[in-house]
C-alpha cells in the first residue's frame, strides 16, 4: 500500500494523459487490492463505473473491503481472468499497473482484450523498467539492491524491463501506435518530499527476499530488510549521491 501511494501520482498522470474522464466505463485488469481501480473510480466520477478484475480471490476480497470502507459505489470487483470476463457493453478504457510484466504472453492477452473495448476506446498501462535505476556517485548498497531486485523479478517469472517493451507489444496486439510517458523517483538523502525514503522502503519487498533465498542468490541475513532503508539512506548521505529509481513507464493507445 505504501508503494501504491508512492506510485499514485504517476499513474494518475498516465490515466489523465490517456483520456480517462468522467462518465467512462473502465476495466482494471490485475487489480490486486484495487489501488488503480480506486484511482480510476475517482477520475470517472459517480456517473462512470469501474470493474476491477483479478484471478486471486484473496486480493479481490481485500479490494472489496477497502472499497466498502470508503463507501465507493462505482466499482465492482470480480474474481476471474479478464480474457474470460463476459460483458454486454464494451468498455471505454482498459487499464492496469504492474500486470503485463507478470503475463506469459502479454501480447496475446492485450489482443484478446481488444473485443471488450469500444472502437476508439483506449488501453492505458503503467509498467516498470529497471534499466534506468542508478546512483551517482555510485552508492554500492543501493546499486546492489537494484541488481537483486532485477534478479528476483526474473527468477519469479516477471519481466523487469517490461516498460521498454510496451510500444512494440501494443502495436503487435493490434492497437494504434501508442503514446508514452516516463517518470522516476530521483533525489538525495534529504529529499523533502519523502519520495526517496519511500522508494527505499518499497524497493525490496519480502517476496523478493524469498525468491532470492529460494534460488541461492542471497540470504535474508545478507539483505536485512529491517535496516536496509536506513543503511541505504546513510550511505547516499555520506557519499553525497543522487539515486534514480526504476523507470515508471506509461503507455496509452487507441483501438482502431
Amino acid at each position: 500500500m505504501e508503494q501504491a501511494e508512492l506510485l499514485a501520482p504517476i499513474t494518475r498522470r498516465i490515466l489523465l494523459d490517456a483520456g480517462i474522464r468522467p462518465g467512462m466505463r473502465v476495466l482494471d485488469i490485475g487489480t490486486g487490492m484495487g489501488d488503480v481501480a480506486l484511482l480510476a473510480a475517482e477520475l470517472v466520477g459517480p456517473e462512470g463505473s469501474v470493474v476491477g478484475i483479478d484471478t486471486s480471490p484473496a486480493a479481490i476480497a481485500a479490494a472489496k473491503m477497502r472499497s466498502a470502507a470508503i463507501s465507493t459505489r462505482n466499482i465492482n470487483f470480480v474474481t476471474a481472468d479478464p480474457v474470460d470476463l463476459p460483458t454486454d457493453h464494451a468498455f471505454d478504457a482498459i487499464v492496469g499497473r504492474y500486470v503485463l510484466m507478470f503475463l506469459r504472453d502479454p501480447t496475446a492477452t492485450l489482443s484478446a482484450l481488444r473485443p471488450k473495448l469500444k472502437a476508439g476506446g483506449y488501453i492505458a498501462f503503467h509498467e516498470l523498467d529497471w534499466s534506468g535505476a542508478r546512483s551517482s556517485p555510485p552508492a554500492p548498497t543501493y546499486d546492489r539492491c537494484c541488481r537483486w531486485a532485477i534478479e528476483a523479478l526474473r527468477l519469479g517469472g516477471a519481466d523487469p524491463y517490461m516498460g521498454s517493451r510496451l510500444y512494440g507489444l501494443v502495436v503487435r496486439a493490434g492497437y494504434a501506435p501508442p503514446q508514452m510517458r516516463l517518470e522516476a523517483v530521483i533525489g538525495g538523502s534529504d529529499d523533502p518530499s519523502g519520495a526517496v525514503k519511500a522508494f527505499f522502503r518499497t524497493t525490496f519487498p519480502e517476496a523478493f527476499v524469498s525468491e532470492l533465498e529460494r534460488h541461492g542468490v542471497a540470504t535474508a541475513a545478507m539483505i536485512d530488510r529491517e535496516t536496509l532503508p536506513d543503511r541505504m539512506g546513510a550511505e547516499i548521505a555520506t557519499l553525497g549521491s543522487v539515486i534514480v529509481g526504476r523507470s515508471e513507464i506509461g503507455v496509452w493507445a487507441c483501438r482502431p
